[in-house]
């Protein structure tokens, strides 16, 4: 993976801006100052050197001068010359003629007397310009064995040479400062992407993905013990706000189901209300119908052709009385009653009375005979299990069962046939009123309704789903404690 960009202003850059570029301008300063204290002394050292030789040839020269030996002067002249570091030098006498010279010409006669008046009282450093370059010429005054001055002594060495040795000393002083500096950037910059860049790129990257909608998505603690920090407190806050759109989904969820149980129930019971009314009006009128039919049977003799008429009159008389009994069953949402009853002794009854009335199938009960009193509402329960068992008859092919248990807070009542079973894309549109699958005058959607509201009174839910035994499985959970308000 190669090195990000390096923005403008960066973890990076200013590490760099604030840090290095100061330390290197340290370095810059020290070296400076360095090299100006490595010139004076390297200066020192030009003139302690020049100083040197011209002690070394002072006694042979005086001595030969004060003999008046020139070959003697001349000769140690020359011994001065051979060394590498001597660029000329040159004895006068005390009137400052020129007695002998090793090396180019002598200074000008300026230079001579300013030096003879200076050494009259000791040695002195001068600089001249010659050819266009800096020499450096040391004077030192000769004397006899009376320590009268006979002469004086001059020589000389070229300050090039010292300049270019510092020169040369500038540029490896600025390669090294230009090496160190080049090395600074790339150890900063390598080690900030080692050791944090990378680590922030994964942030902001993982921050990216988030961004894109991986909502689960998390980053991997790594890198210093702040990043690591940075990178638990962001998946916690990413876990937290999961957390709070969880909840705040279930919170919506779970009032959109309120809103439509509430809608759902101001429709029943507007359909309550209807259904109500209607059966009112119906229930008379139909009392007299069947009254005068019956009436009028006992005044016909046998065989008379009548006596079928009015009796299929009585019968549909019958069945209308039936559905307007179930409209008000449905259309009545008084309070429930509840008292302590036997589980085992209501669904024997709610059987004995479908088998008396001439159930075609066998209904099996199952359950425990023991089970405690229960706070039920016996009439409200028995209408329920009697339109369950009374549709699981009517679809059973040879057998419904009806069994009841206790499950933790709750009694399970299963009603469940052996029949074709209830389509998947119908079961939602089961406990609506007046929704039937069953043909036209056999059936008037009431019955699951009324069997719903029955268990909803008692704050319990009634589930339809599959049942082992092939056909539909009815699943009644009441509550046994009872609700408050």
């Amino acid at each position: 993976m190669g090195l990000p960009y390096l923005s403008p202003y960066s973890l990076r850059t200013t590490l760099l801006a604030f840090v290095i570029v100061p330390l290197l301008g340290v370095m810059l300063l020290v070296g400076a100052w360095g090299l100006r204290a490595v010139e004076a002394r390297m200066e020192e050292r030009l003139q302690e050197d020049i100083e040197l030789v011209a002690r070394a040839i002072q006694l042979p020269l005086s001595r030969s001068l004060e003999r008046g030996e020139r070959g003697g002067v001349q000769q140690a002249l020359d011994s001065a010359f051979r060394i590498d570091q001597v660029y000329g030098a040159y004895v006068y006498d005390e009137r400052g003629e020129l007695v002998a010279a090793s090396g180019p010409r002598g200074p000008s006669m300026v230079i001579r007397r300013e030096a003879r008046d200076i050494t009259a009282g000791g040695t002195r450093g001068l600089f001249e310009e010659r050819a266009g370059k800096p020499v450096y010429s040391f004077f030192m005054p000769l004397s006899d064995a009376g320590g009268r001055i006979s002469g004086l002594l001059q020589v000389t060495r070229h300050r090039a040479d010292f300049q270019d040795d510092l020169a040369q000393l500038r540029r490896e002083a600025l390669m090294v400062l230009g090496a160190l500096a080049l090395l600074f950037f790339g150890v900063v910059t390598l080690g900030h992407h080692r050791a944090v860049g990378r680590h922030v790129n994964q942030l902001v990257e993982g921050m990216a993905r988030v961004g894109r909608g991986e909502r689960g998505y998390r980053v991997s603690p790594a890198g210093p013990h702040e990043l690591r920090t940075l990178a638990k407190a962001m998946n916690a806050m990413l876990d937290s706000t999961d957390r709070s759109e969880t909840a705040l989904a279930h919170q919506r969820a779970e009032q959109q189901a309120l809103e439509a149980r509430l809608r759902e129930s101001e429709k029943l019971a507007a359909i309550g209300q209807l259904a109500a009314g209607v059966a009112h009006e119906l229930g008379s009128p139909l009392g007299v119908i069947d009254g005068t039919a019956q009436r009028a049977l006992r005044r016909l003799p046998d065989g008379d052709a009548l006596h079928g008429d009015l009796t299929g009159i009585r019968t549909e008389v019958a069945r209308m009385e039936r559905i307007v009994r179930q409209l008000m069953d449905f259309g009545r949402r008084n309070p429930l009653h509840r008292r302590p009853e036997q589980v085992p002794v209501i669904a024997q009854a709610v059987a004995r009375r479908l088998q008396e009335a001439g159930a075609p199938v066998e209904i099996a009960l199952h359950g425990p005979e023991d089970m405690p009193d229960l706070p039920l509402d016996r009439p409200r329960l028995e209408q329920a299990l009697g339109n369950l068992l009374e549709n699981g008859v009517q679809a059973a092919r040879q057998r419904v069962s009806l069994s009841w248990a206790l499950e933790r807070k709750a009694l399970r009542l299963v009603v469940e046939d052996d029949g074709r079973g209830v389509d998947p894309d119908i079961r939602e549109h089961l406990f609506e009123p007046f929704f039937t699958t069953k043909p036209v005058g056999q059936g008037t959607g009431l019955g699951l309704s009324v069997a719903h509201a029955a268990v909803n009174d008692h704050g319990g839910e009634l589930r339809v789903d599959r049942s082992p035994l092939g056909g539909a499985r009815f699943t009644l959970l009441l509550p046994l404690e009872v609700p408050h308000g």
